[in-house]
């Protein structure tokens, strides 16, 4: 069984390879050869252009979807699933969005949902994976003895990607199971950003203060620091979101599918002090 892997160079996907129980028949889809993750089977293509997207597809039979955030990610999308029927595959395991709906608060929530909705008629086997917000999301919002934050009291399911890694692992080495399903992954608890900077502090022996942030503060500060227009307008969709209540609930998805327990924001907090803090005294 051959298994391609697409965003193999994001984090997500990086998770998802470390899940899997080896590289043999394992198929990864870059743009860039020179950027591809070592040791894997490697496909030279891109999701935007259908025109590459043939001899990447040939022989896979379960395929990882990933597209990248923003406007265009449909389109992506639907490239990949039109290259999968002609080569074959059998089964597509779909990352989707928390919430991935047409009446979504979020453009990316809508836009998924559409992708979700083609996936589902386009006669593959599928299923669709639906995280929450991921813990990832927090590196680079501590300051000194300060947590940062624009989703005010809101409380929601945090997950580490670590878990959406294992869960896609499970799914892709055994799809039959799983036809026909959505699964919404969460963490164990839903909780707000002064219970994660309750949480920091313990680990890390000291207090850290949350601080809320407008979302428009958060929206000027994203794209001071690059990122592209549309994916901070969408992030600050979310915020707003997080922020009246939209996300606070949990979901067993994660224990049901694979027997275990999915890390507490503490277990995230111990394994990452690195990044959480990078450059804090």
């Amino acid at each position: 069984m051959t298994i391609l892997i697409t965003g193999a160079t994001g984090t997500v996907s990086g998770a998802v390879l470390d899940a899997l129980p080896g590289k043999d028949g394992v198929r990864v889809l870059v743009r860039d050869p020179a950027k591809a993750p070592a040791g894997y089977e490697v496909a030279v293509g891109d999701l935007d252009d259908p025109a590459t997207l043939g001899d990447a597809f040939d022989g896979v039979e379960t395929l990882w979807l990933l597209t990248a955030m923003g406007p265009q990610a449909p389109h992506a999308s639907m490239n990949a699933l039109w290259a999968a029927r002609r080569a074959g595959v059998r089964h597509v395991v779909r990352m989707s969005a928390i919430g991935a709906a047409h009446d979504a608060p979020t453009r990316n929530g809508r836009l998924h949902a559409l992708s979700d909705v083609e996936l589902q008629a386009s006669g593959l086997g599928w299923t669709i994976i639906r995280p929450a917000f991921f813990m990832q999301n927090l590196f680079g919002s501590v300051t000194g003895d300060t947590l940062y934050g624009a989703t005010g009291d809101g409380r929601f399911g945090l997950i580490d990607v670590r878990d959406i890694g294992d869960f896609a692992a499970t799914l892709l080495t055994d799809p039959r199971p799983h036809t026909g399903k959505v699964y919404t992954l969460t963490g164990p608890a839903s909780i707000s950003l002064a219970e994660a900077a309750e949480a920091l502090g313990e680990v890390y022996g000291r207090p850290i203060a949350y601080q809320p942030v407008a979302p428009e503060q958060a929206h000027a500060a994203m794209l001071e620091a690059g990122l592209p227009a549309w994916n901070a307008a969408v992030n600050t969709e979310y915020m707003r979101a997080y922020a009246g209540g939209w996300g606070d609930y949990t979901t067993p998805d994660y224990r049901e599918v694979t027997g275990k327990d999915a890390h507490t924001f503490t277990d995230f907090a111990r394994a990452h002090v690195d990044r959480l803090l990078s450059g804090q005294e």
